[in-house]
């Protein structure tokens, strides 16, 4: 009896092991050829999270987000001005985590506009 509980013990705490790894596991950082990508109208942009910065793009449910954006030097205010009305390419590694089980929330790794880089995270 002391076996079984042993190894159904044992068995759940390496799949809560493997559930938190998928949970809390870093966003991939892929290259260039490897993204994803959305082009879209910037309809708002504002910070969400941890000092991210969210992009909501027109007739697009989807919410795209440079992870700690604000920490890496953007401004919400100067992104508003260029970006709310223009044309953008996001650019995002194809990554699921059951926290976002329908996949709605994009980590953007790089941003455009008008052959413009405003942001640059994927691999070289």
């Amino acid at each position: 009896m002391k076996s079984r509980f042993f190894i159904g013990f044992s068995f759940s705490f390496i799949a809560l092991c493997v559930i938190v790894v998928i949970i809390i596991g870093p966003v991939p950082i892929v290259s260039e050829d490897e993204a994803l990508i959305q082009k879209g109208i910037v309809s708002n942009v504002y910070e969400g999270g941890t000092k991210d910065i969210v992009f909501k793009l027109e007739n697009n449910s989807d919410v795209f987000y440079i992870n700690r954006g604000l920490e890496r030097g953007l401004k919400i205010s100067l992104l508003k001005k260029k970006l709310i009305g223009k044309e953008v390419i996001f650019k995002y590694p194809k990554h699921w985590t059951p926290l976002d089980w329908d996949n709605s929330s994009k980590h953007i790794s790089k941003v455009e506009t008008n052959s413009e880089v405003i942001f640059n995270e994927l691999k070289k």
